[in-house]
């Protein structure tokens, strides 16, 4: 296919038309198109496999960005041109030119904690349109959902401290903008994203850069120049020469400055060296004179490890900024979500593998999160077949002698109906409201599965109908025909 013309007017903004996709999406609908099986029904799942970061549980997100691409879901005049000329059949892209999208999807809350091989999201309707948002789906929730669970690592690290994502520079283009929501979901409190901010409104936050502080012929004429064209939000960094013996000195002048004028300094920040030690000794020069208000930020390669390990040197640390291991995601940089067929024409469907951890999960299914008395997370959720209400027994996905009994516990189902027809059913949480719930869902998960090494394993488990059925179907199935 021929590249699309770039124009002026896509600057920072996400191509979200149907052809936000894999070619080979396109190229099966052309296939089922001209079977004649392109609108049966059909059921897709979204899952993952494995916890990112060693860790002992994941942030589901991007729910909210996937459901807003989906209502606007189609191809553009633009986009079938190209089809044409790449040689699809003009019977398809006819098809195609009236298609929206008008599955249903039933998905776990964003900001959900979650766990590898229960489904997330189902996607139901018409097999053409369930199967060619799959690119779409894994590009907007994956990553997301990665870059949200190292923000709530982050933030069970840093305590009252506020957080701040830096990241955009060091992101993998325009995914920055996403990241910056992302971090949200995952408990931060902003980002220096403008464009990110404005678009999902969060606060825009931002210091001062070495080479504002290198244009002048010296320190205090920077620090002077940045405090009066911004007054009522001055942070000044401190490090560009020597932070103790000039850059903190400079800026407790400015701050006193500033205070015969009403105004205040909010912040210095420290971007370098051992931040331990240079918080304890800035902390007490600003107190000494007379300064207890003005706030210091850190940033410089921060991720969950030295943030922890900052908090238990008792670093007076009140901000800090998280750029590259929260947008670049290091070591994992990706969520290993996947979309599979669970149903089709009516009939379950499995994906069959000689491992039995890559075959999938038969047939319409539900997720249940279950509860001891004191109202924790009990450490299991069960996976059922849907409409057979929570299950009294659970068996291991891959080790079907383990088994356990969750009679005894409350169950609660995770999803829940957030579009019929291609439309979302009521309205959209805000940021602020996920976040909160995504916070109170992880106070809810005991600490043997917050703790960043070894952490315990949280059990995921099969009902005794959905385990009989994924049996029956891969031990009946014959190599080259559909399990049924």
């Amino acid at each position: 296919m021929k590249p699309q013309q770039y124009s002026a007017k896509d600057d920072m903004q996400f191509n979200l038309s149907a052809s936000y996709t894999d070619l080979y999406e396109i190229a099966m609908g052309q296939a089922l198109f001209q079977a004649g099986q392109h609108e049966k029904p059909s059921v897709f799942d979204y899952f993952f496999r494995k916890l990112p970061f060693g860790g002992g549980y994941a942030i589901f997100a991007g729910l909210g960005t996937l459901l807003e691409a989906l209502e606007g879901w189609r191809f553009t005049a633009q986009d079938l041109d190209q089809l044409a000329a790449a040689g699809f059949d003009p019977a398809y892209i006819a098809y195609l030119k009236e298609l929206r999208f008008r599955c249903s999807v039933h998905s776990v809350p964003e900001g959900e904690v979650v766990f590898p091989t229960e489904p997330l999201l189902r996607v139901e309707g018409s097999l053409i349109e369930a199967q060619v948002i799959e690119t779409l789906l894994l590009n907007l929730v994956n990553y997301q959902s990665l870059v949200a669970t190292r923000a709530a690592r982050i933030r069970s690290v840093a305590g009252d401290a506020v957080l701040s994502e830096f990241g955009l520079r060091r992101a993998h283009g325009p995914g920055g903008i996403l990241a910056a929501r992302a971090a949200v979901v995952g408990g931060f409190d902003s980002t220096s994203n403008v464009y990110a901010a404005q678009l999902y409104g969060l606060k825009a936050e931002g210091t001062m850069a070495h080479s504002f502080v290198q244009w002048y012929d010296d320190e205090l004429a920077a620090f002077r120049a940045f405090a009066e064209a911004r007054p009522h939000n001055t942070v000044l960094l401190v490090d560009t020469y020597d932070t103790l013996r000039s850059g903190i000195p400079n800026a407790i002048t400015v701050a006193r400055e500033m205070r015969e004028r009403g105004h205040r300094l909010r912040a210095v920040r420290l971007d370098s060296g051992d931040l331990a030690f240079f918080s304890r000794r800035a902390r007490a020069m600003l107190d000494a004179a007379g300064l207890p208000e003005v706030k210091i930020v850190a940033s410089n390669q921060l991720d969950e490890y030295v943030i922890r390990s900052l908090r238990q040197q008792h670093a007076p640390i009140d901000i800090y900024g998280v750029g590259t291991s929260l947008v670049a995601v290091p070591p994992d940089a990706a969520l290993d979500g996947v979309y599979k067929l669970a149903v089709a024409d009516g009939a379950p469907r499995l994906k069959v593998s000689e491992s039995l951890t890559k075959t999938t999960l038969p047939g319409r299914k539900q997720v249940y999160r279950f509860f001891d008395d004191a109202g924790q997370f009990s450490g299991a959720d069960g996976v059922a077949l849907d409409n057979r209400g929570a299950p009294g027994r659970l068996i291991h996905p891959f080790e079907s002698y383990k088994t356990m009994s969750s009679a005894h516990l409350r169950g609660e189902p995770l999803l829940h109906p957030v579009m019929k027809h291609g439309r979302r059913i009521g309205p959209a949480p805000t940021l602020d409201e996920v976040r909160q719930h995504s916070a109170a869902r992880i106070a809810l998960l005991p600490a043997e599965f917050l703790r960043f090494e070894n952490p315990h394993t949280y059990k995921v488990g099969l009902s005794e109908d959905l385990h009989v059925l994924r049996e029956h179907l891969r031990l009946t199935h014959k190599p080259g025909t559909p399990t049924t």
